[in-house]
């Protein structure tokens, strides 16, 4: 219908117009013929009148009209008809009448015709503002749906332009909520980490209220100590988040930086009884220990850190007598680290959701509040860099880091923000 009704404007004014036209046409060209007839007739009675009058009446009219075959002009007011009383409109009085009752019905339908066309444009802009106002207002309601095409009109770029707002708007409603939802979710953990040492504080005060005992106190420090460490890591967070988290960037040794990570964790080694190993992957260079042939851009402390989180990962979920081993290499594109155990693995369905804050898998150890992962993925991302966790053939768990090469690398060092 919306086809038709396009099709049908643009016609219906030209018919109008086609109709105007001809009618003042045919009206302009009967004045014009009326008043040439009047012209010659005028001008044959004046040649007749001119005559001699002794000769025949024939002889005058034939000699008036050979004569008048050079059409003289006359003036209007030199016109001997006039004289006796006589117009233009008293001659081709059935063309005139007939001329003139086309003129009035060409008037006529051109006129209905432009009126119709209007009214159809009228009611066809009408309908389009209605269909926007009604998305409009089910949209307000809640009530989203898809606007229907109405065709190429003059409103057409504005739908899609309503379309398009509409669209975005949705979409920052629903980014909105889905921050709303996970603020809340992350609000609800820390609460719950934080009730936990705060507890055991309250029960191990209350024990030592009865039986002050020395292991209360060591209670008492570990908790303060847990309690420490949850908030350092939501400061990280909150760091992150807001984007004011700040790196130094320098070129540093892999070798170094896994040593350091792993010389923190040594007494953990050693309690778990599992071995640490590492080793560098890279044929072309230098294999001995203690190497740093293969270097990154990377901030120390906390690249270190973000290893750290990935080397406890892996000593926590491997049994004893079992070892977590590192690999490093590089090549034109990104320097590689892979980092992995011999214990269980992750569970299948823990992979998806093993970066998310707060988030503990099925083979959690007591203690961990979910937030060494998120934070390390956080930082190697900070610095060009990816990470992935997989599940190797032989059933261990596996860390694989890439620090792509970049621009910055060219400075000895540098500090950019974390966003």
């Amino acid at each position: 219908m919306n086809k038709k009704k396009t099709i049908l404007i643009p016609t219906g004014l030209a018919l109008a117009a086609s109709l105007f036209a001809a009618a003042v046409t045919a009206l302009l060209l009967t004045d014009y013929y009326s008043r040439a007839y009047f012209q010659d007739l005028g001008a044959v009675c004046q040649a007749i009148l001119n005559g001699d009058p002794g000769a025949e009446t024939k002889l005058a009219v034939l000699s008036a009209l050979k004569g008048y075959t050079d059409r003289p002009v006359l003036l209007e007011d030199e016109n001997i008809l006039l004289s006796f009383g006589y117009e233009p409109s008293h001659f081709l009085h059935s063309a005139v009448l007939g001329s003139r009752v086309f003129v009035i019905a060409g008037f006529l339908t051109g006129g209905i015709l432009f009126l119709a066309a209007l009214l159809v444009q009228k009611q066809k802009e009408t309908a389009s503002i209605s269909s926007l106002t009604d998305y409009l207002k089910k949209v307000n309601t809640g009530k989203y749906s898809i606007l229907e095409a109405a065709g190429e009109t003059e409103y057409s770029k504005l739908q899609d332009e309503i379309c398009k707002t509409v669209t975005e708007l949705r979409q920052t409603r629903d980014a909105a909520l889905r921050a709303r939802k996970h603020f809340a979710d992350n609000l609800s953990n820390i609460a719950h980490q934080i009730k936990t040492p705060i507890t055991s504080i309250s029960l191990s005060a209350q024990m030592m209220r009865c039986s002050p005992s020395p292991g209360h106190l060591e209670q008492i420090r570990l908790q303060l100590q847990r309690l420490t460490h949850l908030s350092e890591s939501l400061l990280t967070l909150s760091g992150i988040e807001s984007g004011t988290f700040t790196l130094v960037r320098r070129n540093i040794g892999v070798y170094t930086l896994l040593m350091l990570a792993a010389d923190h964790l040594q007494e953990l080694f050693s309690r778990a009884d599992i071995s640490f190993q590492t080793e560098c992957s890279d044929t072309a260079a230098d294999q001995s220990e203690g190497s740093d042939s293969i270097s990154i851009c990377a901030d120390p402390e906390w690249t270190m850190e973000a290893l750290l989180n990935l080397l406890k990962n892996c000593l926590e979920h491997t049994p004893p007598g079992g070892t977590v081993r590192c690999s490093y290499g590089q090549n034109p594109l990104y320097t590689q680290i892979r980092i992995w155990d011999t214990g269980s693995g992750f569970a299948a369905e823990d992979l998806p959701r093993l970066f998310e804050r707060f988030y503990r898998g099925r083979n959690r150890k007591t203690g961990g509040i979910g937030i060494g992962l998120s934070i390390a993925k956080a930082i190697i991302e900070g610095q060009n860099g990816t990470i992935i966790a997989y599940n190797l053939p032989d059933a261990g768990a596996c860390f694989d880091i890439h620090f792509y090469k970049d621009a910055i690398e060219q400075s000895p060092s540098c500090h950019f923000p974390l966003v």
